[in-house]
């Protein structure tokens, strides 16, 4: 089929002067490519998405919470069978509650955290999305010191600087003897929690001890945080830790509780976008079945010239086969390279534009910037379900030509 003629033929045609045929073609080639490209830029941006969630907000979240039924004192030796569990790559002591940040009329909604920050760097990444003022030790949480790391958003929208005092104020009220009054107390701000994030919008980190003071629990915690080995088997594996300390003292809340829904929303999001822009690119390959066809009839006698020459009809479907490959392949390796660069400049693209335009549109999701992530493995995988279908797309034109009769063509030349 694929004989040298058939190939110089097909590959002959593909740069033919001729207007119309050249125009056809160039359609072709421009549609196949553009369908790629914008196929590539989508695929690039989910991944960034799943890439973003998985490992920014999940190098800071943990993995598996295990929550205390009694906020208390843990046993001696509770962490470190935490830690010797299976599948368990740090485990850190917490203590947590909903909170509000104010400063003068500015306030708002916080989620503080007490941690001691030497053993919760086994758990989290917390400290290397730390902006600091570059004095290391006005940055760390000690004990006493009432130092605050607060979610740069949050110190935004309040009006805070690394230096500035704020307020936290607790939901639970404290007796006076003028009245009833929240409990709250003045912090520091040694440190903006900047991991562009949802976490910046309500993050607030504090030591444990000042967590313990401020939440009325003399040596007691709230529960666990884990970090596995296996994002994805955090259930199973917060069971085994549970199993090991007690049903009775803990329960468990993993990230699948948390924003499972949320990964598995952005992993069908990926397989339906790829299945529904292939649509769109199957219609661009399949515009290769009209182009072929204004070609068969625009060579009509070049095929009964060479059919009267001895050629079988096969070595007619190969030109052709030729020809519609030859287009296919030009356009996927133009439309990768277009959606390979256009996925590269994105990223900084939107910034700068929504930067010069003064708008926010990231702000509702889990991170507020356009993350993208271009894998070899999606540019292969659509350059492959591209050219199956420009090789359907070519089969019926190439049949076609192959069942034209030299005898009725050439009787009117």
């Amino acid at each position: 089929m694929f004989t040298p003629v058939s190939i110089f033929m097909g590959l002959r045609y593909l740069l033919s002067r001729r207007s119309f045929v050249a125009f056809i073609s160039a359609v072709a080639i421009g549609g196949l490519a553009l369908s790629v490209a914008v196929l590539i830029v989508v695929l690039s941006v989910i991944n960034g998405f799943e890439r973003e969630l998985a490992q920014r907000v999940f190098s800071i979240l943990p993995h598996s919470v295990l929550y205390q039924r009694s906020p208390g004192a843990l046993a001696a030796d509770d962490l470190s069978r935490a830690q010797a569990t299976t599948g368990v790559v740090g485990a850190a002591a917490f203590v947590q509650g909903a909170a509000l940040a104010a400063n003068g009329d500015d306030v708002a909604g916080i989620l503080l955290t007490g941690i001691e920050p030497a053993d919760y760097d086994r758990v989290s990444r917390l400290s290397s999305f730390l902006q600091t003022s570059g004095d290391s030790n006005a940055a760390s949480l000690a004990a006493g010191s009432f130092s605050v790391w607060l979610g740069a958003r949050v110190a935004q929208k309040l009006n805070l600087e690394i230096g500035d005092r704020v307020v936290i104020i607790l939901p639970d009220a404290s007796v006076t003897p003028v009245g009833v009054f929240p409990r709250q107390k003045r912090f520091t701000v040694s440190a903006l929690l900047a991991s562009n994030s949802e976490l910046d919008s309500r993050g607030a980190y504090i030591h444990m001890r000042d967590a313990q003071k401020l939440f009325r629990l003399p040596a007691g915690v709230h529960g666990i945080h884990l970090a596995t080995d296996d994002l994805f088997a955090a259930e199973a594996i917060g069971e085994d830790v549970l199993a090991e300390l007690g049903f009775d003292r803990f329960l468990q809340r993993s990230w699948m509780r948390s924003h499972g829904n949320l990964y598995r929303a952005i992993a069908l999001q990926r397989s339906t976008m790829f299945v529904l822009l292939s649509l769109l690119v199957g219609l661009a390959a399949f515009n290769l079945v009209s182009t072929l066809v204004m070609v068969v009839n625009e060579r009509r006698s070049d095929i009964s010239v060479l059919r009267s020459m001895g050629s079988n009809g096969m070595t007619v479907v190969g030109v052709f086969l030729v020809l519609g490959l030859a287009i296919g392949a030009l356009g996927i390796g133009l439309g990768v390279l277009a959606g390979v660069l256009l996925a590269l400049l994105l990223e900084s693209g939107y910034a700068a534009l929504t930067g010069a335009l003064g708008l926010d549109l990231m702000s509702q999701y889990f991170v507020n910037y356009l993350p993208v992530e271009i894998r070899p493995g999606d540019l292969i995988e659509v350059s492959l379900v591209a050219f199956g279908l420009c090789l359907l797309s070519a089969v019926y034109p190439a049949w076609s030509a192959s069942r034209l009769q030299p005898s009725s063509v050439l009787r009117y030349e």
